[in-house]
Protein backbone atom coordinates (compact mmCIF):
# COMPACT_ATOMS: atom_id res chain seq x y z
CA UNK A 1 0.00 0.00 0.00
CA UNK A 2 1.34 3.53 -0.93
CA UNK A 3 1.89 6.00 1.86
CA UNK A 4 -0.82 8.01 0.04
CA UNK A 5 -3.12 5.45 0.46
CA UNK A 6 -2.09 4.32 4.19
CA UNK A 7 -1.91 8.66 5.14
CA UNK A 8 -5.57 8.63 3.47
CA UNK A 9 -7.29 5.63 5.58
CA UNK A 10 -5.92 6.88 8.78
CA UNK A 11 -8.67 9.70 7.67
CA UNK A 12 -11.40 7.10 8.04
CA UNK A 13 -12.02 7.58 11.34
CA UNK A 14 -13.36 6.57 14.26
CA UNK A 15 -10.80 8.21 16.87
CA UNK A 16 -8.89 11.62 14.91
CA UNK A 17 -5.45 11.14 13.43
CA UNK A 18 -3.14 12.68 16.28
CA UNK A 19 -0.45 14.51 14.70
CA UNK A 20 2.68 15.54 17.02
CA UNK A 21 3.66 18.27 14.33
CA UNK A 22 7.72 18.21 13.86
CA UNK A 23 9.75 21.11 12.85
CA UNK A 24 12.82 18.88 12.15
CA UNK A 25 13.99 15.80 11.07
CA UNK A 26 15.17 15.23 15.00
CA UNK A 27 11.69 15.86 16.08
CA UNK A 28 9.99 13.77 12.95
CA UNK A 29 12.19 10.72 13.84
CA UNK A 30 11.37 10.88 17.75
CA UNK A 31 7.77 11.14 17.38
CA UNK A 32 7.48 8.14 14.79
CA UNK A 33 9.52 6.39 17.26
CA UNK A 34 6.83 7.38 19.99
CA UNK A 35 4.17 5.34 17.74
CA UNK A 36 2.65 8.44 15.58
CA UNK A 37 1.31 6.81 12.68
CA UNK A 38 1.90 9.88 10.76
CA UNK A 39 4.17 13.05 10.90
CA UNK A 40 3.36 15.95 9.69
CA UNK A 41 5.07 19.70 10.29
CA UNK A 42 4.26 22.97 12.08
CA UNK A 43 5.02 25.93 9.74
CA UNK A 44 5.87 27.80 13.16
CA UNK A 45 8.44 25.45 14.29
CA UNK A 46 9.97 25.39 11.71
CA UNK A 47 10.55 28.60 10.41
CA UNK A 48 11.57 29.18 13.76
CA UNK A 49 14.10 26.18 13.79
CA UNK A 50 15.32 27.86 10.38
CA UNK A 51 16.37 30.79 12.12
CA UNK A 52 13.17 32.93 10.44
CA UNK A 53 9.57 34.63 11.96
CA UNK A 54 6.26 32.53 10.73
CA UNK A 55 3.85 33.83 8.49
CA UNK A 56 5.19 32.89 4.86
CA UNK A 57 8.94 34.07 5.55
CA UNK A 58 10.70 31.20 5.20
CA UNK A 59 11.86 30.78 1.29
CA UNK A 60 10.60 27.75 -0.36
CA UNK A 61 14.36 26.61 -0.86
CA UNK A 62 14.85 26.36 3.14
CA UNK A 63 11.44 24.80 3.70
CA UNK A 64 11.95 22.04 0.94
CA UNK A 65 15.49 21.24 2.46
CA UNK A 66 13.74 20.67 5.63
CA UNK A 67 11.01 18.71 4.36
CA UNK A 68 13.95 16.29 2.57
CA UNK A 69 15.81 15.73 5.77
CA UNK A 70 12.53 14.60 7.51
CA UNK A 71 11.60 12.19 4.24
CA UNK A 72 14.93 10.94 4.21
CA UNK A 73 14.47 9.30 8.39
CA UNK A 74 11.04 8.15 8.21
CA UNK A 75 8.92 5.42 7.32
CA UNK A 76 5.66 6.74 8.14
CA UNK A 77 3.35 9.27 6.03
CA UNK A 78 4.79 13.15 5.86
CA UNK A 79 2.74 15.60 5.35
CA UNK A 80 4.36 18.93 4.93
CA UNK A 81 2.66 22.39 5.59
CA UNK A 82 2.92 24.87 2.64
CA UNK A 83 1.32 27.57 4.60
CA UNK A 84 0.20 29.48 2.07
CA UNK A 85 2.18 28.11 -0.83
CA UNK A 86 4.98 30.92 -0.78
CA UNK A 87 3.69 32.45 -3.65
CA UNK A 88 0.78 34.08 -5.20
CA UNK A 89 0.98 32.34 -8.42
CA UNK A 90 -1.04 28.98 -8.69
CA UNK A 91 1.67 27.30 -11.06
CA UNK A 92 4.58 28.48 -9.14
CA UNK A 93 2.64 26.56 -5.92
CA UNK A 94 1.59 23.71 -7.63
CA UNK A 95 5.48 23.35 -9.06
CA UNK A 96 6.58 23.51 -5.16
CA UNK A 97 3.99 20.77 -3.69
CA UNK A 98 5.11 18.48 -7.83
CA UNK A 99 9.24 18.49 -5.73
CA UNK A 100 7.43 17.85 -2.24
CA UNK A 101 5.75 14.83 -4.10
CA UNK A 102 9.16 13.81 -5.90
CA UNK A 103 10.46 13.62 -2.01
CA UNK A 104 7.79 11.13 -1.24
CA UNK A 105 5.50 13.47 0.80
CA UNK A 106 1.92 12.02 1.09
CA UNK A 107 -0.19 15.16 2.02
CA UNK A 108 0.23 18.97 2.29
CA UNK A 109 -1.55 22.10 3.87
CA UNK A 110 -2.23 24.69 2.16
CA UNK A 111 -3.96 27.51 3.73
CA UNK A 112 -6.12 31.14 3.13
CA UNK A 113 -5.06 33.51 5.40
CA UNK A 114 -6.41 36.83 4.67
CA UNK A 115 -6.98 36.44 0.66
CA UNK A 116 -9.56 35.49 -0.60
CA UNK A 117 -11.01 32.00 -1.53
CA UNK A 118 -10.84 32.08 -4.89
CA UNK A 119 -7.20 32.41 -4.50
CA UNK A 120 -6.58 29.02 -2.17
CA UNK A 121 -9.32 27.08 -4.29
CA UNK A 122 -6.94 28.35 -7.99
CA UNK A 123 -3.84 26.95 -5.59
CA UNK A 124 -5.47 23.89 -4.83
CA UNK A 125 -6.71 22.53 -8.53
CA UNK A 126 -3.21 23.50 -9.71
CA UNK A 127 -1.87 20.97 -6.98
CA UNK A 128 -4.20 18.69 -8.14
CA UNK A 129 -3.69 18.72 -11.70
CA UNK A 130 0.51 18.59 -10.66
CA UNK A 131 -0.43 15.44 -8.81
CA UNK A 132 -2.34 13.82 -11.23
CA UNK A 133 -0.10 13.96 -13.82
CA UNK A 134 2.64 12.94 -11.81
CA UNK A 135 0.55 10.08 -10.68
CA UNK A 136 0.29 10.66 -7.11
CA UNK A 137 -2.58 10.54 -4.85
CA UNK A 138 -1.82 13.67 -2.60
CA UNK A 139 -3.52 14.32 0.67
CA UNK A 140 -4.54 18.59 -0.08
CA UNK A 141 -5.87 19.89 3.60
CA UNK A 142 -6.60 23.14 2.81
CA UNK A 143 -6.52 25.34 6.10
CA UNK A 144 -9.18 28.67 6.57
CA UNK A 145 -8.35 30.57 8.96
CA UNK A 146 -11.69 31.80 9.64
CA UNK A 147 -11.50 31.13 13.54
CA UNK A 148 -8.24 31.47 13.80
CA UNK A 149 -7.91 35.16 12.14
CA UNK A 150 -11.44 36.11 13.02
CA UNK A 151 -12.09 37.07 9.70
CA UNK A 152 -15.42 37.39 10.41
CA UNK A 153 -17.69 37.91 13.44
CA UNK A 154 -18.45 35.05 15.80
CA UNK A 155 -21.81 34.38 15.02
CA UNK A 156 -20.63 34.07 11.43
CA UNK A 157 -17.59 32.03 11.93
CA UNK A 158 -19.47 28.36 11.16
CA UNK A 159 -21.30 29.60 7.90
CA UNK A 160 -18.47 31.50 6.64
CA UNK A 161 -16.18 28.36 7.32
CA UNK A 162 -18.47 26.04 5.11
CA UNK A 163 -18.88 28.32 2.50
CA UNK A 164 -15.05 28.74 2.42
CA UNK A 165 -14.83 24.94 2.45
CA UNK A 166 -17.69 24.36 -0.34
CA UNK A 167 -15.56 26.21 -2.39
CA UNK A 168 -11.77 24.25 -1.79
CA UNK A 169 -13.94 20.90 -1.75
CA UNK A 170 -15.05 21.97 -5.25
CA UNK A 171 -11.37 22.79 -6.15
CA UNK A 172 -10.13 18.92 -5.22
CA UNK A 173 -9.24 19.70 -1.43
CA UNK A 174 -9.31 16.37 0.50
CA UNK A 175 -9.49 18.01 3.72
CA UNK A 176 -10.59 20.83 5.71
CA UNK A 177 -8.46 21.99 8.74
CA UNK A 178 -10.24 24.63 10.82
CA UNK A 179 -7.95 25.93 13.26
CA UNK A 180 -9.33 28.18 16.78
CA UNK A 181 -12.37 26.54 16.41
CA UNK A 182 -13.14 24.89 20.21
CA UNK A 183 -16.95 25.05 21.17
CA UNK A 184 -18.19 21.49 20.07
CA UNK A 185 -21.57 23.00 18.59
CA UNK A 186 -19.48 24.78 15.90
CA UNK A 187 -17.10 21.48 15.34
CA UNK A 188 -20.48 19.87 14.91
CA UNK A 189 -22.17 22.29 12.61
CA UNK A 190 -18.33 22.11 10.28
CA UNK A 191 -18.29 18.14 10.38
CA UNK A 192 -21.70 18.37 9.19
CA UNK A 193 -21.80 20.60 6.74
CA UNK A 194 -18.48 20.43 4.94
CA UNK A 195 -18.44 16.96 3.41
CA UNK A 196 -14.84 16.46 4.12
CA UNK A 197 -12.67 15.08 7.26
CA UNK A 198 -12.61 17.95 9.60
CA UNK A 199 -8.74 18.78 11.13
CA UNK A 200 -9.34 20.97 14.45
CA UNK A 201 -6.03 21.95 16.51
CA UNK A 202 -4.94 21.47 19.79
CA UNK A 203 -6.29 24.75 21.76
CA UNK A 204 -7.47 25.76 25.58
CA UNK A 205 -10.48 24.38 26.14
CA UNK A 206 -10.43 21.95 23.09
CA UNK A 207 -12.55 18.89 24.19
CA UNK A 208 -10.22 15.26 23.99
CA UNK A 209 -9.66 13.63 21.27
CA UNK A 210 -11.80 11.18 22.44
CA UNK A 211 -14.67 13.24 22.70
CA UNK A 212 -13.72 15.13 19.43
CA UNK A 213 -13.99 11.70 17.66
CA UNK A 214 -17.92 11.55 19.04
CA UNK A 215 -18.05 14.91 16.90
CA UNK A 216 -16.74 13.45 13.80
CA UNK A 217 -13.83 14.94 13.48
CA UNK A 218 -10.97 13.22 11.72
CA UNK A 219 -7.47 15.21 12.47
CA UNK A 220 -6.16 16.36 15.66
CA UNK A 221 -2.77 18.62 14.99
CA UNK A 222 -0.65 19.79 17.73
CA UNK A 223 0.84 22.28 16.04
CA UNK A 224 3.42 24.91 17.38
CA UNK A 225 2.46 23.77 20.81
CA UNK A 226 5.16 21.03 21.20
CA UNK A 227 7.71 23.41 20.04
CA UNK A 228 6.42 26.27 22.07
CA UNK A 229 6.82 24.52 24.99
CA UNK A 230 10.30 23.29 24.53
CA UNK A 231 11.62 26.71 23.06
CA UNK A 232 10.36 27.69 26.92
CA UNK A 233 12.35 24.99 28.56
CA UNK A 234 15.02 25.37 26.30
CA UNK A 235 14.99 29.31 27.59
CA UNK A 236 14.96 28.03 31.23
CA UNK A 237 17.43 25.81 31.13
CA UNK A 238 20.03 28.26 29.14
CA UNK A 239 18.76 31.37 32.00
CA UNK A 240 20.03 29.07 34.61
CA UNK A 241 23.09 28.02 33.12
CA UNK A 242 24.23 31.88 32.16
CA UNK A 243 22.85 33.89 34.82
CA UNK A 244 23.25 30.97 37.66
CA UNK A 245 25.84 28.37 36.34
CA UNK A 246 24.54 24.96 37.14
CA UNK A 247 24.92 22.34 35.13
CA UNK A 248 22.41 20.51 37.34
CA UNK A 249 19.21 21.63 35.74
CA UNK A 250 20.41 20.15 32.02
CA UNK A 251 20.11 17.25 33.43
CA UNK A 252 16.93 16.87 35.04
CA UNK A 253 14.28 14.81 32.33
CA UNK A 254 16.89 14.40 30.13
CA UNK A 255 16.52 11.79 27.00
CA UNK A 256 20.00 9.67 27.45
CA UNK A 257 22.62 10.16 24.48
CA UNK A 258 22.23 6.69 24.15
CA UNK A 259 18.59 6.88 23.25
CA UNK A 260 18.87 9.82 21.00
CA UNK A 261 21.46 8.03 19.08
CA UNK A 262 20.05 4.92 18.65
CA UNK A 263 17.03 6.71 16.93
CA UNK A 264 19.38 7.85 13.72
CA UNK A 265 21.31 4.85 13.68
CA UNK A 266 20.63 3.44 10.20
CA UNK A 267 18.82 6.68 8.83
Amino acid sequence: MSSYEIFRRLHEGPSPLRLPNAWDAGSARLFESMGASAIATTSAGVAWAQGYPDGGRLPAEVALQVAASMARVLTAPLSIDMENGYSDDPAAVAGMARRLIDLGVAGINIEDGTNAPALLAAKIEAIKNAAAKSGSNLFVNARTDVYLAGLVDGPKRVGETLARGAVYREAGADGLFVPGVVAPEDIAAIVEGAGLPINVLAWPGLAPADALGKLGVRRLSAGSGISQMLWGQAEELAKDFIQAGRSESMAEGAMSYARIQALFVGA
